[in-house]
C-alpha cells in the first residue's frame, strides 16, 4: 500500500547550524512510527515542516500516496490538512469555551455543518474520557483532561494520520497511561500516527517502528526490539552502592561484560550472558545489583550519549 506521508531529502538550516539534513522517512497505513532523539535533535522541526509551518531548505514531502493523486507539502496544504489531526506540544486550547464549545469551533474550521459536528461531540468526549466535563472550560481541567481534550478535538475531521508532538509531556504516570490506552484505541481502528516523545517506554509500547534522529541525521530506523537486538547486548546489570564506581577498572569484571559505562553513581556492564558476572559480583559486599533485559533507553543512550543537552 502507498505511504500515507513520504518524506524524502529534507533539509533545514537556520544561519550556521544545520537542523534536519537529508532526513527520509515514510509512515504505512495503520502504523505508528515513533521519532525520538535528544534535545536539538530535530523533531520538533521536522513535524513543523511537515505540517507546512516551516519551509525546508530542501527535499519532498508528499501524503497519501505515491499516484496522481499524492499532494505535496506545503503547495497542497490546505487539502492536505483537511486530513490530518495534530496534538502540539502546548496547549492551544481556547479558555473562553467549554470543551463541547472547543470542539464544536474547531470542526467548523474544516467546514463542517454545525448540526453533524453536534452528533460526533457526545462521542469524542466519551472517548476522550471527558463526557462529564462537557461543559467545563479548559482552566478547570486537569493537565491530563487537557491533552485528551486536544487529542479529541484533533479527531473532529476523522484525520487518516495524526502528528503528535509530545503529546504527553508534563503529565503523571496515570495520565499518561489513559493517554497511551486513547492511542491504542485509534491503532486499533487503523489510524496512522507520528509521534515524537522522550519516554522509551511510550515509545516502545506504541510504535511500530522508530526513527532516531541526532544532530539532525538518522541514526537508525527500524522495529524496537529489533533495534535492540542489533545494537544491544541482551542482558544488562546495574551496579550501585559503596564502591560500585571503582568496578568499572576491574579486570575480571570486564571479562565478563562486552560493554561497561558509568552515569553518576552507577555502573552498567552490558553482557551476552549475565549469571557469571552476578556470581562475581556476589562475591564483593555492600553493593546492590539490578538485572534486567536491555531497553530502549539502552539504545537510546547508546546511540546518542548520556550527556544531557540543553534546548535549541
Amino acid at each position: 500500500m502507498a505511504p500515507l506521508l513520504q518524506v524524502r531529502h529534507l533539509r533545514k538550516r537556520y544561519a550556521e547550524t544545520t537542523v534536519v539534513d537529508d532526513l527520509s522517512f515514510e509512515i504505512a497505513p495503520g502504523e505508528c512510527l515513533g521519532v525520538i532523539g535528544p534535545n536539538g535533535a530535530g523533531k520538533t522541526t521536522t513535524i513543523r515542516m511537515c505540517l507546512g509551518l516551516t519551509t525546508p531548505d530542501d527535499g519532498d514531502i508528499t501524503y497519501f500516496g505515491g499516484g496522481g493523486g499524492a499532494l505535496q507539502m506545503p503547495r497542497d496544504a490546505l487539502a492536505i490538512k483537511a486530513q490530518l489531526g495534530v496534538v502540539t506540544q502546548f496547549d492551544t486550547l481556547d479558555p473562553d469555551f467549554s470543551c463541547a464549545e472547543n470542539l464544536m469551533v474547531y470542526g467548523r474550521y474544516f467546514g463542517f455543518r454545525r448540526a453533524d459536528i453536534a452528533s460526533r461531540i457526545p462521542e469524542l468526549l466519551e472517548f476522550a474520557a471527558l463526557t462529564h466535563k462537557a461543559a467545563a472550560k479548559p482552566g478547570e481541567l486537569s493537565g491530563g483532561m487537557k491533552r485528551r481534550l486536544s487529542l479529541a478535538r484533533a479527531l473532529v475531521n476523522d484525520p487518516r494520520l495524526l502528528l503528535l508532538d509530545e503529546p504527553t509531556t508534563g503529565l503523571d504516570p496515570q495520565a499518561r497511561h489513559l493517554m497511551w490506552e486513547r492511542l491504542q484505541v485509534l491503532l486499533q481502528r487503523g489510524k496512522s500516527i507520528l509521534l515524537t516523545t522522550h519516554f522509551m517506554d511510550e515509545a516502545e509500547r506504541l510504535c511500530t517502528r522508530l526513527l532516531v534522529l541526532d544532530h539532525g541525521r538518522k541514526i537508525a530506523e527500524g522495529r524496537p526490539r529489533d533495534l535492540i537486538a542489533e545494537h544491544l547486548e541482551p542482558d544488562v546489570v546495574e551496579v550501585y552502592g559503596n564502591g560500585a564506581l571503582e568496578l568499572a577498572g576491574a579486570a575480571d569484571l570486564a571479562a565478563l561484560a562486552a560493554r561497561i559505562e558509568v552515569s553518576g553513581e552507577t555502573v552498567f556492564f552490558y553482557t551476552q550472558d549475565a549469571r557469571r558476572l552476578l556470581d562475581a559480583l556476589a562475591q564483593r559486599g555492600g553493593l546492590r545489583t539490578f538485572h534486567r533485559p536491555a531497553n530502549l533507553e539502552d539504545l537510546f543512550l547508546k546511540l546518542t550519549g548520556r550527556q544531557i543537552r540543553e534546548d535549541g
